[in-house]
């Protein structure tokens, strides 16, 4: 367990705006950053950040909190795993009640397997240094493909032992499970139970996770026999799913951002001699096929993706239909082909880096047109060809969310395909009311018809009604703003509004969930002493207090500095007077509880069965019709006037 003054050196060192501007790409709008939400998909920035207060709210997902909330939430981090990647990240070192080194197994499943990855990349790594097959057979490879020694240290690159159980027996023998040696592929089970090592005899590429903890592998072997296949990587788990990671990325990310640009390649070794060039800003899909979730990742961080193919055609053609995505994802994609018998990896070999990136420059084409270019070509003249290429190509315009964009490229290709351009605008036009047609049709389909409950099968308890959430909110709101500040109340004492709030709402029954428990942990700590302010219930334990807290905190709009000076308009401050603000919120919630009761009684009034009956609840209604109007005249006396 880590302890609080650990904890609270964290807090301190931490700048929210730094931890999530890895993640996310923030731009300044008034006192806060705004960009897109990692946690959905959306083209319009809902996302926030308050480096004031210290929070992020993601309003199209409805997250929020602090920034091990952000942790927690974006790579399902544990809270001592969120504390702990902040720790490193500040240089602070990390002080626990109970040392997590007498035993291997963490306090979590994916917690145990992070562990292993990370023993695993240390034992391969050393391996390759330090052991004489490691030296002669990868560190080898290494060089003769021009790896540095920086590179092959920054990237963990590995060699496995041409061993069966060489990893796994030193990792049984230093208390790794077995378990966890097979959930992470790094070790296969025999049919009599034993294991043995999944990577022998191969050079080994880490792959790291986007906060650059080791979580799968690739390994390569060096032999000439086509019975091994020539790469074996991780399989799936539970802290490694391939369509959700690029290679390299943990190491481009900063890069990508900076330079506004993200260079997508294929394999491995493209990323490692292309950022070896001193163009970090470069990731690869692994050699899988590109997912959404891939594209998504780097549209955390820039609308502009660079594809850098070698010169395979073949390969070419088979890739333009999954570029597509690209597009529907509403990114800027360009396209460099290298010359024949040359990848990113052998040609920045060659020319070195400022010719690489000159040539780049002068050979990247927008996606669109290089894939008109491309299927022409391969149509030559043959009319009906022709004709699937101008739909082909239109499918893909269709594709581009910016419909100003789309008829730039409607414009562009008409004059590369040689035909009109109202001709290709209305084969776009129908294609697009096709899709809509098509969702719509979806969309109704998901809707399934309700059958209604009779009276007697409704759930006894009802959800509270808006209204009644909304005051408690407001309560609870000014409760984290206000409570710990000190007011003149009456122009002779002073007074704590926290206190006196919880005062005055001792007869109050909240009724919303995360406002009761709120209110009831506020009264805890003003009993013991203490003001919490909002720090202390944005990092609180309770998730649904934090949500609440982060939602009333964060607001999505904020005013311009200008706004008066361009407008005139005088926008009213609450603080200005603060005790009708006060007052207000608690009469309006009390004045609110009195109708509820009322009702209540009214409704016991046309059952009663007798005079004495009647009698008492008349007395009761007439009592609280008092309490009402009480609350109704001093509102209109203290408050409006």
């Amino acid at each position: 367990m880590i302890t609080k003054l650990t904890i609270d050196r964290i807090m301190e060192a931490t700048d929210i705006v730094e931890v999530i501007g890895e993640f996310v790409q923030l731009k300044k709008r008034g006192a806060n950053y705004v960009g897109l939400s990692p946690f959905s998909n959306e083209r319009t920035p809902s996302f926030t950040v308050s480096p004031a207060k210290g929070i992020f709210k993601d309003f199209s997902s409805g997250k929020g909190g602090s920034a091990v909330t952000f942790l927690m939430e974006l790579e399902k981090f544990s809270y001592p795993e969120a504390l702990k990647w902040l720790a490193k990240k500040y240089g602070i070192e990390v002080e626990e009640t109970i040392e997590s080194t007498e035993n291997k197994e963490e306090e979590n499943h994916r917690e145990s397997l992070m562990i292993v990855t990370g023993y695993a990349a240390k034992f391969f790594h050393e391996s390759l240094l330090e052991t004489e097959d490691g030296q002669s057979i990868g560190l080898s490879y290494f060089k003769e493909r021009g790896f540095s020694n920086e590179t092959i240290k920054k990237f963990e690159l590995g060699y496995s032992p041409d061993q069966w159980e060489a990893f796994t027996s030193n990792a049984l023998k230093e208390g790794y499970q077995q378990q966890f040696l097979e959930e992470t592929g790094l070790s296969v089970k025999r049919d009599n139970g034993t294991l043995y090592d999944r990577y022998r005899g191969r050079v080994m590429f880490p792959i790291h996770s986007f906060t650059g903890r080791v979580i799968a592998f690739g390994g390569r072997t060096l032999k000439n026999d086509k019975n091994v296949p020539k790469y074996v990587n991780s399989p799936e788990s539970e802290i490694y799913h391939k369509s959700n990671i690029l290679y390299g990325l943990f190491f481009a990310k900063k890069a990508i951002r900076d330079e506004d640009n993200c260079y997508l390649v294929e394999g491995y070794a493209d990323v490692l001699s292309v950022h070896q060039a001193g163009i970090e800003n470069v990731v690869a899909s692994s050699g899988t096929s590109l997912t959404v979730e891939q594209i998504r990742l780097i549209g955390r961080f820039t609308k502009n993706v660079t594809i850098l193919y070698d010169g395979d055609a073949a390969g070419i053609k088979a890739s333009l239909r999954g570029l597509d995505m690209i597009l529907e994802e509403g990114l800027n994609v360009k396209v460099v082909l290298f010359p024949d018998g040359h990848d990113p990896d052998s040609y920045v070999q060659l020319v070195g880096t400022q010719a690489f990136k000159t040539y780049i420059n002068q050979n990247r084409k927008d996606f669109i047109l290089y894939k008109t270019d491309i299927l022409l070509k391969e149509a030559g003249n043959d009319p009906i060809r022709r004709a699937d290429v101008i739909r082909e190509i239109v499918e893909s315009i269709a594709k581009i969310p910016d419909s100003i964009k789309a008829s730039v490229f409607i414009r562009e290709c008409s004059h590369q395909l040689e035909i009109d351009e109202r001709a290709l605008l209305s084969e776009l036009n129908k294609m697009r009311l096709a899709k809509a047609r098509k969702e719509a049709q979806q969309n109704t389909r998901t809707i399934e018809p309700v059958d209604y409950l009779p009276t007697e099968e409704l759930p006894q308890e009802q959800p509270v009604k808006k209204e009644d959430s909304s005051q408690e909110r407001e309560i609870v709101r000014l409760l984290l703003l206000y409570g710990n500040k000190m007011i003149d109340w009456d122009g002779i004492t002073n007074t704590y509004i926290g206190p006196f709030m919880i005062a005055e709402l001792g007869d109050v029954n909240f009724e919303h969930e995360a406002s009761r428990k709120f209110v009831a942990h506020y009264s805890k700590e003003v009993e013991n002493g203490i003001l919490p302010d909002e720090q202390f219930f944005i990092h609180f334990s309770d998730k649904d207090i934090v949500d609440l807290s982060v939602t009333l905190l964060a607001t999505k709009y904020t005013l311009s500095d200008n706004w008066y000076e361009m407008h005139k308009i005088l926008v009213p401050d609450e603080q200005v007077n603060m005790k009708a603000t006060i007052l207000g919120a608690i009469f309006h919630l009390k004045k609110q509880k009195v109708g509820k009761i009322l009702d209540g009684l009214r409704t016991e009034l046309q059952k009663a069965v007798g005079e004495a009956d009647t009698e008492i609840l008349l007395n009761q209604y007439m009592h609280m019709k008092k309490v009402e109007k009480s609350i109704s005249d001093y509102l209109g006396s203290v408050i409006l006037k």
